[in-house]
């Protein structure tokens, strides 16, 4: 068993080949485009700190976790970092796909940042909270709840001083699997991690009867009400957010008669955004109010594999209910944005050319690593990865780093140095959905024969596709999206004489309809020793990403 480390594995390094220029999701006109953090950022949640709004997104089996954002014009979003970045406070070791980090809520009360969460699968799981006094960081170590059952925990701190927990559990008193859930409130002590009194439950099912996973609770003040809103009938096309409200934080709590809020349910499978739902609401300092939610943009028949996204929508106030993108019904790709100074954000570059101390926020590892396999100072200006006997197919952590696919169209690629000692050595790219769904190229000897081979993983099988001799130390490796639904991979020692290795490759296979799961697709570069002990690494000189 590796000894754990404690290090913050990602710190924003300020560099050429880490930052790229200035840029902005508003457009001359004032208006805004959706989603207004692309790819695989399911479950937001968000809170205003004077000018500062900071929103966070689940991240389940990949590490670190909880993503954490910044914007002062709830448009244009910058990463600041991972709210979990330390393995001492995230065990995701042998983690299923989809289980780890499910969806977050931060809030923010008296000079503390509070981040409370489910960690599902793990040998300690369940709910817990850490906190901070800045957003960046460090935060806490955990502090597990006891008797806290079900996901998706909030916290609400009442005018009087008193905090409360909100989640959801399964209802009691019904068929185990069955997915009719509740909602249920308890004081809690932050201080000392304690419940206060007992738990009772507010929401006993959602607003349409029989409703299925009343889950994601948020609760909020205005004017004298209590609003308790959740998202019901599962993350999938039926998702919706409904509210209620009370004059009592422990009820009962009243349906709005316009339930649900926002869904795209009734929109059919051609509708351009899906499965919207699961929202929190911020009220800027302007006394606008605004949502922001998860939603998919879905091809073919209503598949989707950027994962769920986050999405913005204006709110506003009717007879003391929040009406959604009033006018529209439902969310828009585009909308006048909020009345807030612009905020200009700073992607991460394109290019990644591995000369900067540590890794930028983009890059993620599948589960907690437990070992540095990967060095940014072995070779100056390259990424080294130890090939170890961890596989991508397997519950593990593999010797792999990766970021999120972030449109339908895209172009990756690297320049990889790589010399396999023996059989079964292989490194080179991938691209996938989990352990069980993803496409592997790679360099890997064969019978006394180097060769590229092109490796399809789909329901834990693997097949090959397809594999090309190739002599070469050195490999241009590139996998591109020309469609929603198409992969091609490619080749070459020359940049300017790419070789097709096979293109027109089934993307479905890494799609929400095959591979199923909370996540997205993500696109890296690895090394296996494939279940052997091996000294060996691969060593890559850039990364680039581009979209159209």
């Amino acid at each position: 068993m590796y000894t754990q480390i404690k290090i913050s594995f990602f710190v924003f390094i300020a560099s050429v080949s880490s930052l790229g220029a200035a840029e902005t999701l508003k457009d001359s006109e004032g208006k805004y485009a959706n989603p207004i953090i692309s790819g695989f950022h399911p479950d937001p949640s968000v809170c205003r700190v004077g000018e500062d709004y900071y929103l966070v997104t689940s991240s389940f089996e990949y590490f670190p976790g909880v993503p954490i954002y910044h914007s002062r014009d709830l448009v244009n979003w910058q990463q600041i970092g991972h709210v979990l970045d330390r393995p001492s406070q995230l065990d995701l070791d042998g983690i299923r796909a989809s289980g780890g980090i499910y969806a977050a809520t931060i809030r923010y009360h008296d000079g503390v940042y509070y981040l409370i969460t489910t960690l599902v699968g793990a040998k300690k799981g369940g709910n817990f909270y850490v906190t901070a006094t800045d957003p960046r960081g460090p935060w806490s170590e955990p502090h597990f709840l006891p008797e806290a059952p079900g996901i998706d925990p909030s916290l609400f701190f009442d005018d009087d001083g008193k905090v409360y927990y909100t989640g959801n559990r399964h209802a009691q008193n019904i068929p185990a699997d069955s997915k009719l859930c509740e909602i249920w409130l308890r004081e809690i002590n932050l201080k000392t991690g304690e419940w206060v009194g007992p738990t009772e439950v507010i929401l006993t099912e959602g607003a349409l009867h029989g409703a299925n996973s009343a889950e994601g609770p948020h609760l909020y003040k205005r004017n004298g009400n209590y609003y308790l809103m959740i998202a019901e009938g599962g993350t999938g096309s039926n998702h919706a957010v409904t509210v209620f409200r009370s004059k009592n934080i422990h009820g009962p709590f009243e349906g709005n008669k316009k339930n649900p809020i926002i869904t795209h349910r009734h929109l059919g499978h051609d509708f351009p955004i899906g499965c919207v739902g699961h929202a929190d609401l911020v009220e800027t300092q302007n006394g606008e109010w605004w949502m922001v939610l998860l939603g998919v943009r879905p091809y073919g028949d209503f598949d989707y594999n950027l994962g769920r996204e986050t999405f913005l929508s204006p709110v506003t106030w009717e007879e003391s209910w929040p009406v959604v993108n009033p006018g529209f019904g439902q969310i828009t790709f585009t909308g006048k944005a909020p009345q807030l100074k612009e905020f200009p954000m700073i992607k991460p570059a394109s290019l990644t050319q591995f000369d900067a101390p540590k890794l930028g926020f983009e890059w993620n590892f599948i589960r907690t690593p437990r070992e540095e396999f990967w060095s940014l100072a072995d070779r100056p200006g390259w990424l080294r990865l130890k090939l170890r006997a961890e596989k991508i197919t397997e519950k593990k952590c593999p010797s792999m780093i990766c970021r999120r696919v972030t449109e339908f169209k895209f172009n990756a690629s690297t320049l990889m140095n790589f010399s396999p000692q023996k059989e079964g050595e292989s490194a080179g790219m991938a691209i996938l959905m989990n352990n069980d769904f993803n496409y592997r190229v790679e360099v890997m000897t064969q019978n006394g024969i180097k060769l590229i081979r092109l490796t399809e993983t789909k329901s834990g099988i693997e097949k090959v596709i397809t594999e090309k001799n190739f002599n070469s130390p050195s490999v241009l490796l590139r996998i591109s999206a020309s469609s929603a639904s198409e992969y091609n991979f490619d080749f070459a020692e020359n940049k300017n004489q790419w070789l097709e290795l096979k293109h027109h490759v089934d993307a479905r296979v890494l799609g929400r309809r095959a591979a199923g799961g909370f996540t997205g697709t993500m696109v890296g570069v690895y090394a296996s020793s494939n279940g052997q002990n091996s000294e060996n690494f691969a060593d890559f000189d850039w990364f680039e990403y581009t979209t159209e």
